[in-house]
C-alpha cells in the first residue's frame, strides 16, 4: 500500500498544479483546452536548461530541478501568450485556439528537441535526458497509519507544489485580484462597470494558466522516466482539465479529484504486479484513471456549473 501512495501522490500533484492553472483561467471566463500544449512547450524549456545548465553544474545538482522548475513556468507562461492573445485580443473562438496551440505545441517541441539534441549532443534523439530527482521521508509523519505513505519517498516538488497550491488558493479566495478575476468569468460587464480591467485581469490568469502547466509538465518528467520527450504528456492535460470538471471548478475539490485519479493510476500498476500479469497488460491497467473520468461524467456532469461568462470574448459594448 505504501507503493500505491507514493506513486499517486507523485502523479496526482502535477496534475493538481496543471488543474489549479485551468481554474484560473476558466474562472476569468476563457475556456482553456490548451493545457496540454501549456504543460508540453514549458516542460521541454524547462528541460532544454536543465541539460544546459548539467554541462555546468554537474548531472549530481539537485540545484538543477528547481531552476528547471523555474524555467518551465517561464516558458508555459510565454506560450500562454499565444492562447490569450487569440481569445482575447483577437476574440477568437477559444475551443478552437485550444486545440491548435496543442498542436502547434507537439510540433514545435518535438522539433526543437531534435534541434537541440543534435546542437548538444551530436545525436538525433528527440529526448532530453534529466537528471534524477531525489527524494525524501518525512521523519514523523510517514509513520502515521494508513497515511503515512503519503509522505514516504516524495519528490521534492511534491512538497513545492503543495506551497503553489496553498498560494493560489489563498489569492483566488482571499484577495480582492482574486475576486475580482471570478467576477470577470461571471460578469465581466460589472466588472467593467465597477472600473476593473477585464481584458488584464484575462491575461494574467491566463499566464499564470501557462506557468503552473509548465511547472506541471517538468515534474511529469522528473517522476516519470528521467527525460522529456514530446510523446509523454499526451492526455495528462486533458486529464488534468477532466479534474477541474468534475471538482466543479473548486480548488479544493479539484485536489481530491486529483488524488483519486493518482491512487487510481498506481494502484492499478501494482495491481498487475500482484497479480504476476505480463507487463503488456499493464497499459490496460493504466487507463484507470480514464475509466475512471467516464464513469464520473455519467454521474456528475448534471451537478456541475461553469463560469457564466466562460468561452465568451469580452465586448466593452455589450450590456
Amino acid at each position: 500500500m505504501t507503493k500505491v501512495f507514493t506513486d499517486g501522490l507523485s502523479f496526482a500533484m502535477p496534475l493538481l498544479i496543471m488543474a489549479v492553472g485551468a481554474i484560473y483561467s476558466e474562472k476569468s471566463g476563457v475556456t482553456n483546452l490548451a493545457i496540454e500544449g501549456f504543460q508540453g512547450f514549458g516542460a521541454f524549456i524547462g528541460a532544454l536548461l536543465a541539460v544546459l545548465l548539467m554541462n555546468v553544474m554537474g548531472e549530481g545538482s539537485q540545484a538543477v530541478i528547481y531552476l528547471a522548475m523555474l524555467g518551465a513556468a517561464v516558458g508555459g507562461g510565454v506560450y500562454a501568450c499565444l492562447h490569450a492573445l487569440l481569445c482575447i485580443k483577437f476574440r477568437a473562438n477559444q475551443v478552437i485556439s485550444g486545440v491548435v496551440v496543442n498542436i502547434l505545441a507537439v510540433a514545435l517541441t518535438t522539433f526543437f528537441t531534435s534541434a537541440a539534441n543534435t546542437a548538444i549532443n551530436k545525436t538525433l534523439s528527440n529526448k532530453l535526458i534529466l537528471g534524477v530527482s531525489k527524494r525524501f521521508t518525512v521523519p514523523v509523519l510517514s509513520k502515521i497509519p494508513a497515511v503515512g505513505g503519503f509522505f514516504t519517498n516524495m519528490y521534492p516538488f511534491e512538497l513545492i507544489i503543495i506551497v503553489l497550491v496553498i498560494f493560489f488558493w489563498y489569492l483566488m479566495y482571499r484577495t480582492r485580484f482574486g475576486m475580482m478575476l471570478r467576477a470577470c468569468g461571471e460578469n465581466p460587464q460589472a466588472v467593467d462597470a465597477a472600473g476593473g480591467d477585464v481584458e488584464k485581469t484575462r491575461w494574467i490568469a491566463v499566464i499564470i494558466s501557462g506557468a503552473l502547466s509548465g511547472i506541471g509538465g517538468i515534474c511529469f518528467a522528473y517522476s516519470l522516466l528521467a527525460n522529456f520527450s514530446p510523446s509523454i504528456y499526451l492526455g495528462y492535460g486533458y486529464l488534468a482539465i477532466a479534474a477541474m470538471i468534475f471538482g466543479n471548478w473548486n480548488i479544493n475539490t479539484t485536489a481530491l479529484v486529483c488524488l483519486i485519479f493518482g491512487l487510481a493510476k498506481s494502484g492499478g500498476y501494482q495491481l498487475c504486479i500482484a497479480m504476476k500479469l505480463p507487463s503488456n497488460y499493464s497499459d490496460l491497467f493504466l487507463m484507470l484513471p480514464y475509466v475512471l473520468t467516464m464513469l464520473l461524467l455519467i454521474f456528475f456532469s448534471k451537478k456541475n456549473h461553469p463560469p457564466k461568462a466562460a468561452g465568451e470574448p469580452w465586448d466593452k459594448g455589450k450590456r
